[in-house]
């Protein structure tokens, strides 16, 4: 029986290419992670972090320590695990879906809201109902929806705000005063907008944008990769994209991604209008009160040799061009990325050929890439 052996190869340039037998994945379950477990504890990835006190000749040597041909050949079955746990750092908490109700607006399911959240919103019940029952058709029993009262878009956002605001940091924190669209599903109607902050406790629909920046040098492709601001509310420090947002309220996704592209990286509209939609990643991830249910829709965006990224926000501490080979063996062997930059970076491999289907588990970690709803 065959079973792959994943090597770096640069001319193409390939994570996996010799076959030797194969073998089946051994999870019945397809999303199933037990297999590809770490000893690094995934609870350090809430939305706070320390500050990493990592420099970029840490992340050079790590990057540039690829593994051995003879340790491939040993663990040919392992190989993958690294990007396999990468993908389980964002879908954790599976097994307590049923502590959440679903929040339902005009018999559409906009998101899920905890139990012991929905008893703060209980103080508010001018703002918010608590059907028991199938009453009036509903076939959701127990949830969580507006005061029938609230009719308008307008109404909505009013009165699911002022909630927000009395709530207040202890309840809801790193408040950003951003609003995000609440809705069914991409493109469909929007029932009203919510504080960005607020968006997990409420389990609605997050949508965003990141955008892989590669150059082509000598025949290899690079990476620009970001390090985060140490004084950023979340993910301080860490590795990041060169271009990442969420999608506001009023804004479309190729617009987003300019907008991103100057702010964050100084990328004129002349070379970011060029970026290319590639695709999207989801996850689903709970963590006590917070339900994260996020889509990313991926752009790749072939950059000028010369190009150098300048950030324009304060966000950013510094950047690098990395070759994408070593950005695999550092997702692959540290947590130094924000945990969701890394989905998107491992899609990126899959497009441009760095893994090839002859990798153990291939195809099981392709579509653990969209575990989330992804509509």
């Amino acid at each position: 029986m065959a079973m792959a052996l994943c090597l770096f190869k640069y001319a193409p340039t390939s994570l996996c290419s010799s076959l030797f037998s194969s073998t089946k994945i051994p999870n019945s379950h397809p999303f199933s992670f037990s297999t590809f477990s770490s000893s690094s504890s995934s609870s350090s990835y809430s939305t706070v972090l320390a500050t990493p006190t990592f420099t970029w000749n840490d992340i050079l040597n790590i990057s540039q320590s690829s593994t051995s041909i003879q340790q491939q050949h040993q663990h040919p079955s392992s190989y993958l695990q690294g990007f396999f746990h990468k993908v389980q750092l964002c879908n954790r908490g599976s097994e307590k879906q049923s502590e959440f109700l679903p929040f339902v607006i005009e018999g559409q399911v906009v998101g899920f809201i905890h139990n012991g959240f929905a008893e703060y919103l209980k103080g508010f019940g001018d703002v918010f109902i608590f059907p028991k029952d199938k009453s009036n058709g509903s076939p959701f029993g127990n949830c969580v929806s507006l005061h029938p009262r609230l009719k308008t878009y307008e109404e909505r956002t009013s009165a699911v705000g002022y909630v927000v605001e009395r709530l207040g940091e202890e309840r809801i924190p790193g408040i950003r005063n951003e609003l995000y669209p609440v809705t069914s599903s991409f493109g469909a109607p929007i029932f009203f907008s919510l504080e960005r902050a607020a968006a997990p406790y409420f389990g609605i629909k997050v949508y965003g944008i990141h955008m892989n920046g590669y150059v082509e040098l000598d025949r290899q492709k690079h990476l620009w990769i970001a390090k985060r601001s140490s004084t950023k509310p979340t993910y301080p420090g860490m590795l990041d994209h060169l271009v990442a947002g969420g999608l506001p309220h009023g804004i479309d996704c190729h617009e987003n991604v300019v907008k991103e592209c100057e702010e964050e990286a100084g990328i004129p509209r002349s070379i970011s209008i060029k970026a290319i939609p590639v695709g999207a990643v989801s996850y689903m991830d709970i963590d006590e009160y917070r339900y994260k249910r996020d889509v990313l829709f991926c752009y790749d965006l072939k950059l000028p040799e010369s190009f150098v990224p300048k950030n324009e926000d304060g966000e950013v501490d510094s950047f690098k061009l990395i070759p994408v080979v070593q950005v695999a063996e550092v997702i692959r062997k540290t947590q130094f990325f924000k945990p969701n930059c890394s989905l998107v970076i491992i899609d990126f491999l899959f497009r441009h050929g760095y893994i090839n289907p002859e990798c153990f588990g291939y195809l099981d970690l392709l579509r653990s890439l969209r575990i989330g709803d992804c509509s």
